[in-house]
């Protein structure tokens, strides 16, 4: 793959952005990768381990001559730091972010961003529950979707060359609108979390009345619950924060499907429950097939031995 930019700067250096310079190095899609994050352990550990061309003290070290910007922090602090690196801005530059949440960013950055610099929103949809600069890895991206959100007016040869970086670091690439960005994500994403979140709360508190019986029998699907559960506190805050009415109207759909549900149940509306969870299961392979998971025992994460 040829070099897409000259420059990349990372602000803040988590999974994804750790992953980001791994797949750039991986393709040899950049000339020089430098990144910063708040934190002065975070920076010494990306120091440690060769993260990053050049570790710099400030966001504006790293931002200065950059080609592309990604801002890569929780979606709370995006205005601030675009507000940081703004007088340092090369013209021409492309600032992007990997935010789960895109009307809040860009309602946020774009007041920053000088004339000349092109400003495109992004999200890869790709996780794990780890976060810091030691949880990256060049394949995290590998077939999974990254969706560029154009703002009004952004330069068609600069989206070209975002989606040609991402596309180099493996990842298949579309275009979204902001608002129905964020509402795709409540459903896929956000709410999920909320709801893994609320279950590993209920088992918590249950688990205090069962002397800790429901950690220590904990079978495969709550186990799943406590892996969403583990993801950053921190991001999370900030998508519920930033994307609350998205979410909140999954939410009432989901409540309004769980009351269905508690019905049937409570009357022992046997066909109801099995077409309902036909039909959610004919989902998961969908995604099975769409190469987007694999059906290999635990969802391919545990080890088999034959």
């Amino acid at each position: 793959m040829s070099q897409v930019y000259d420059r990349v700067a990372l602000i803040g250096l988590g999974l994804i952005a750790s992953s980001m310079f791994w797949a750039i190095k991986r393709a040899g899609l950049a000339g020089e990768v430098t990144g910063y994050a708040r934190s002065a352990e975070t920076r010494e550990t990306a120091r440690k381990i060769g993260l990053c061309d050049r570790v710099c003290d400030s966001a504006q070290e790293a931002a200065k001559g950059a080609d592309l910007v990604v801002l890569c922090v929780p979606v709370g602090a995006m205005g601030a730091v675009a507000a940081d690196i703004a007088p340092v801005l090369k013209p021409g530059a492309t600032v992007s972010d990997v935010g789960s949440v895109k009307r809040h960013v860009i309602e946020a950055v774009s007041p920053h961003i000088p004339d000349g610099v092109h400003f495109i929103p992004a999200h890869p949809l790709a996780g794990t529950e780890h976060s810091g600069p030691e949880s990256g890895f060049a394949e995290l991206f590998d077939n999974r979707w990254n969706l560029l959100v154009p703002v009004k007016g952004s330069d068609p040869d600069a989206v070209a060359r975002l989606r040609a970086l991402w596309e180099g670091m493996g990842a298949n690439v579309d275009e979204m609108d902001a608002d129905h960005h964020d509402l795709v994500l409540a459903v896929t994403s956000h709410a999920p979390h909320l709801i893994a979140y609320t279950m590993v709360g209920v088992a918590d508190d249950l688990r205090r009345v069962t002397d800790g019986e429901v950690i220590k029998y904990s079978a495969a699907g709550f186990r799943d619950f406590t892996r969403i559960a583990a993801s950053d506190p921190t991001m999370w805050r900030d998508v519920f924060l930033t994307n609350k009415d998205a979410t909140l109207e999954i939410l009432g759909r989901f409540t309004e499907e769980l009351f269905a549900l508690q019905r049937a149940i409570r009357t022992g509306d046997g066909e109801q429950l099995f077409d309902y969870f036909t039909r959610t299961r004919a989902i998961r392979r969908g995604i099975i097939d769409a190469g987007q998971d694999t059906d290999a025992p635990d969802f391919g994460r545990g080890k088999t031995t034959s």
